[in-house]
C-alpha cells in the first residue's frame, strides 16, 4: 500500500527510528505475542528490553526519555498497530502517563519516577475510570484527604491499562469532592503502598494480552510530595492532555486499517473459490476499492492532525473529530477484510479476526464516541 517513507509529517530520523523498532519488534514481540495473548499479559522483562533500546517516553528530553517528539512516538505506535501487537501497553506508559508526570511534576518528581520509566524498570498507569463512572471523570468518587504531610486515599478504579504490571500509578482523586471537577487532583501511588491492591485482572473480547485490571485504594497514604502540580488543578490537567490521547487512538486506528487491507490484498489474491482467485470477483475488488479510498482519505486527516499536534496545535475538537472518524472506519472495514476472508477470517490462524475484536475498545476508551460528539457539538 503506502510507502510510509514518503509521508511528509515524518523527517528522516523518524525513519530511521522505524527501522530500529521493527528490528526489536521482529526479534522480540511478533514472535512471543500469541503466547502472551494466552498468558494474558506481557512480561516485564519485555518492557526491560524496550527501555534498553531507547523505545519508552520516546517523546520527552534525556534523561527522562530519548529525546524525540511525538512523531516517534507516532512510529512505535503504527508498529503495534501494523504487527497486531495489541498486548503492549507502551503507549499508555510513554504517552499518556509519562507526559502527565513531566508536565505537572517538580524536578524531584521527574528525576524520581521518569528516568526510570524510560528505562522500562517501572511501568506505568493512569486510574481514571471508576465502576460507577466511565468517561464522566467530573463524578470521580476516589478521596484523597490530607493528613499532616500525606493522603490518605480511598475508592476503586476499574477498566486500568497496564493495572497488573503497574508499578507507578497517577490517581484520579477528590481532593475537594465538595467541588465536583474543580475538587479533582492528581496524585502518584507506587506499587507496594500498604493499602494499595491490585485486584483480577478483567476477562475482555479483545486485546487479550493486555493486562487490564482492577485497582484498590484502602486508606493508602502517600506523601504530599507525591501530588501532581497544584491540589484541585487536576481536571484541568487532564483536559490540556486528553487531545494527545485521543490522537494515538486514531494514528492507531489508521495505520492498523492499512496493515489489514494489504493483509486482505495479499490472502484475497491466494484464495481460490469457483475456479478463480477471491481477488477476482468484481465484489471483492469494489469493496477493496472502496476501503482503500476511505484509508487514504483517514491518512491525510490523522497525518495532518499530527502535523498539528508536533507544534502543540491541535484542538480539542480537532482531537476528538480524529478519533470519532479513525476508530468508526476502523471497525467498519475491518469488519469488510474479516468477511473477505470468509471462514478463515473467524478463526485465529489469521490476524485479522483478533484485530477486529480489539478494535471495538477504539470506540470507547479515551472517551466514548458520544463524548467525542459532544465535544464535536459545542462548536457548532
Amino acid at each position: 500500500m503506502q510507502d510510509l517513507t514518503q509521508r511528509s509529517v515524518f523527517r528522516e530520523d523518524h525513519v530511521q527510528f522505524r527501522d530500529a523498532v521493527r528490528h526489536f519488534f521482529d526479534k522480540e514481540i511478533v514472535p512471543f505475542h500469541a503466547q502472551w495473548e494466552r498468558d494474558g499479559i506481557v512480561p516485564k522483562e519485555v518492557w526491560r528490553k524496550a527501555g534498553r533500546e531507547g523505545l519508552l517516553n520516546t517523546m520527552l528530553p534525556e534523561p527522562y526519555g530519548s529525546g524525540g517528539d511525538f512523531g516517534h512516538a507516532a512510529v512505535l505506535i503504527e508498529e503495534i498497530a501494523r504487527t497486531g501487537a495489541s498486548g503492549l501497553g507502551f503507549p499508555l506508559h510513554s504517552d499518556i502517563v509519562a507526559p502527565y508526570i513531566h508536565a505537572y511534576g517538580n524536578t524531584a518528581q521527574k528525576d524520581r519516577w521518569l528516568p526510570k520509566m524510560a528505562a522500562g524498570e517501572m511501568i506505568g498507569a493512569i486510574a481514571m475510570t471508576e465502576p460507577g463512572a466511565g468517561s464522566d471523570l467530573k463524578s470521580v468518587r476516589t478521596t484523597a484527604k490530607r493528613d499532616g504531610d500525606h493522603y490518605v486515599i480511598n475508592g476503586a478504579k476499574t477498566f486500568i491499562t497496564n493495572g497488573i504490571n503497574a508499578e507507578i500509578v497517577v490517581v484520579v482523586c477528590k481532593t475537594a469532592p465538595d467541588l465536583g471537577a474543580k475538587g479533582v487532583s492528581l496524585i502518584v501511588v507506587e506499587d507496594g503502598t500498604p493499602g494499595f491492591a491490585k485486584g483480577r485482572k478483567l476477562e475482555k473480547i479483545g486485546l487479550m494480552a493486555q493486562d487490564t485490571s482492577e485497582l484498590f485504594f484502602d486508606n493508602v497514604r502517600v506523601p504530599v510530595d507525591n501530588l501532581l502540580g497544584e491540589e484541585n488543578m487536576g481536571f484541568k490537567y487532564l483536559m490540556h492532555e486528553l487531545a494527545q490521547e485521543r490522537l494515538v487512538v486514531a494514528v492507531r486506528a489508521a495505520m492498523s486499517i492499512e496493515a489489514f487491507l494489504q493483509k486482505t490484498v495479499d490472502y484475497t489474491r491466494e484464495r481460490k473459490a469457483f475456479g478463480q482467485t477471491v481477488f477476482d470477483f468484481q465484489n471483492t475488488r469494489f469493496k477493496l476499492a472502496e476501503a482503500k479510498a476511505q484509508a487514504t482519505m483517514l491518512r491525510v486527516f490523522v497525518d495532518d492532525c499530527m502535523r498539528l499536534h508536533l507544534t502543540r496545535d491541535l484542538t480539542p475538537d480537532r482531537a476528538a473529530m480524529v478519533k470519532l472518524n479513525a476508530t468508526a472506519l476502523q471497525n467498519k472495514l475491518l469488519d469488510e477484510f474479516l468477511q473477505l476472508h470468509g471462514g478463515y477470517g473467524y478463526m485465529t490462524e489469521y490476524q485479522v479476526g483478533r484485530a477486529w475484536t480489539d478494535a471495538r475498545i477504539g470506540r470507547i476508551y479515551g472517551g466514548s464516541d458520544e463524548i467525542m460528539k459532544e465535544i464535536i457539538a459545542r462548536t457548532l
